[in-house]
């Protein structure tokens, strides 16, 4: 028996004698990936609403409750989503998931929408700035085109999975830039690297664990995580590059109507 068969085997024993399930363990790792977005989310939104509802703040644009709505709508899909496969009812998520694609299409068309109305609302006010729109756009970037590519590779569950996780991550991360943002900037300046950390810093992490989890439960990353997140931190750093960059501001103030 040759060695690649002898650890097969081995894997095998392991599995049936209940010690070693990589199936189980990416299952259980979904759920934990999922877990970290709502904390995300609520640790970055929950005290700025209880803030501005005690403070009596200013309304946003309607748009901007509609966007909260349908984003909140999409975690909860995930959620279930990832709750069923690792329930094993897998025919409902299937049923559920084209239903989905009609709220990841919404998801893109209000992201975008939301991002110009509410800079063009908060045109000229701290601490709104024009060349936000670069992180804003790539963020929708980010979501349209790993959400594209994990309804594309449907029938591959374990590239789905994966990308679908990747593009939600990307639209996240104004989670955690709420919660430390302030604080990294008093750190590391407004630079380049300084800008990166306050908004980025959360996506790298939660990728990173990401692939922590692939180490260990596969032994190895997945191909469509390695690209998927080559991609998505990429398009990130082009975004801060832009973000700093003194031409970008009156290019993202023509692109917002001003």
């Amino acid at each position: 028996m040759g060695a690649t068969e002898g650890a097969a085997t081995a894997r095998r024993g392991s599995i049936a004698a209940g010690r070693y399930d990589p199936r189980r363990l990416d299952r259980n790792f979904s759920l934990l990936m999922v877990a970290l977005l709502w904390l995300e989310i609520l640790m970055g939104f929950v005290p700025e609403i209880i803030g501005r509802f005690q403070a009596h703040s200013q309304a946003f644009p309607a748009v901007v409750y509609f966007h909260g709505i349908v984003f909140a709508g999409w975690l909860c899909l995930l959620t279930a989503q990832v709750a069923l496969i690792r329930f094993r009812r897998a025919e409902f998520h299937r049923e559920l998931g084209m239903a989905g694609t009609a709220l990841y299409g919404a998801m893109i068309v209000l992201g975008v929408v939301t991002s110009v109305v509410v800079d063009d609302h908060f045109f000229g006010k701290v601490p709104r700035d024009p060349s936000f729109l670069s992180v804003q756009l790539a963020d929708m970037v980010n979501f349209a085109m790993l959400g594209g590519a994990a309804i594309a590779l449907r029938k591959s569950s374990d590239a789905h999975k994966r990308l679908m996780i990747l593009a939600t991550i990307c639209i996240a991360n104004v989670g955690f830039s709420r919660w430390w943002g302030n604080g990294l900037e008093r750190l590391l300046g407004d630079g380049y690297w300084g800008s990166w950390s306050q908004l980025y810093l959360g996506d790298f992490l939660l990728i990173a664990i990401l692939g922590a989890c692939d180490l260990l439960s596969r032994r190895r990353l997945h191909p469509a995580y390695i690209l998927g997140a080559a991609w998505a931190l990429g398009l990130e750093f082009v975004a801060i590059w832009l973000y700093v960059s003194p031409w970008w501001k009156p290019m993202a103030t023509v692109l917002i109507g001003r």
